[in-house]
């Protein structure tokens, strides 16, 4: 997942926080967080993401704060990590939503001594981010965006988010009996390939809820997409995926059902879809349908991430 960067050894003073008070369930310990924050000494700048305050205008002097932290969703994550790109300021993924996906691809802690932890080793990793142009509307994305079953999936477990957790996209998913398939035209880097499928995502991190893999090979910082195209008629023609990712989770070899998926890699894909899908970045609905235009932004997001392992002499081990 990239190179990481102990970085210096000095404690960061200012830190800016961004925060989503809509995200998750309320039990993300932010409070807790800042408490641990403001002991060791950080000077804290607390900020709150809504319609009356977009994120362009929270981080518009973001170059004077050491840090930032995104304590939401995924959305909050991504929509912080498009605003800081380019401009070197580390960010903190703080897991204060309801699957927290981007948190868990960099295998992040998700209690508050940890994340703060985390935070003072100033390890960061420069990886890649996506940009989703739909609808006259342009976002970006960390973990993958999409178009099709997944964006169906986030809207009908939206009334049961608050209930269920991360469950709420499993029974979503599980609403829909049949399955409409769309003709889709898929231009990759300038290749146009004719395809079908119920769902097309746009990989870049790698792992989904409960640690599962997308498809092999997913690397955030190589500057390239995984384009997955999934089939099927029924929400039953789903479960070979589901299956190949728990064989791949728990090594059990290559996978069985590889005819169910597509894939292709790219750095600029434009999908057209017959009829149109609707489409999501995070989890977040775009509230428009393809077509479609994302490009990978190399190397733009610098998200502080665990430390690299301590090695140690074997000449110092003890030696039993």
């Amino acid at each position: 997942m990239g190179s990481v960067h102990p970085g210096q050894t000095k404690t960061s003073q200012r830190l800016l926080v961004i925060h989503n008070p809509k995200s998750g369930q309320g039990s993300s310990g932010l409070d807790q967080f800042l408490d641990l924050a403001y002991d060791q000494g950080y000077d804290l700048f607390v900020r709150q993401l809504d319609s009356d305050n977009p994120i362009d205008h929270l981080t518009k002097d973001a170059e004077e704060f050491d840090a930032v932290v995104a304590a939401g969703g995924d959305g909050t994550v991504s929509c912080t990590a498009h605003a800081l790109q380019g401009r070197g300021v580390p960010l903190l993924t703080y897991p204060a939503g309801t699957a927290n996906l981007i948190a868990q691809n960099l295998h992040l802690p998700t209690d508050p001594q940890g994340l703060l932890t985390v935070l003072e080793s100033h390890a960061t990793c420069d990886l890649d981010l996506g940009e989703l142009s739909a609808g006259g509307r342009t976002v970006g994305f960390s973990m993958a965006a999409g178009a099709g079953i997944d964006a169906e999936m986030i809207r009908e477990s939206e009334a049961l988010k608050d209930r269920l957790g991360v469950a709420a996209y499993v029974v979503g998913v599980l609403k829909k009996i049949g399955l409409q398939e769309s003709a889709l035209t898929l231009t990759l880097d300038g290749r146009r390939v004719e395809t079908h499928g119920v769902s097309v995502l746009i990989a870049n991190f790698g792992l989904i809820n409960f640690g599962l893999p997308i498809a092999p090979g997913i690397d955030p910082a190589d500057g390239l997409f995984t384009v997955v195209v999934l089939k099927g008629k029924t929400t039953l023609d789903l479960l070979p995926h589901l299956i190949d990712s728990v064989r791949s989770k728990l090594g059990l070899g290559d996978p069985a059902f590889a005819e169910r998926l597509e894939l292709h890699t790219c750095r600029e894909l434009i999908l057209e879809a017959d009829p149109p899908l609707e489409v999501q970045y995070d989890g977040e609905l775009m509230e428009a349908t393809t077509p479609l235009r994302a490009r990978v932004l190399p190397g733009a997001a610098r998200f502080i991430c665990m430390p690299p392992p301590v090695e140690t002499d074997p000449q110092d081990a003890e030696i039993k």
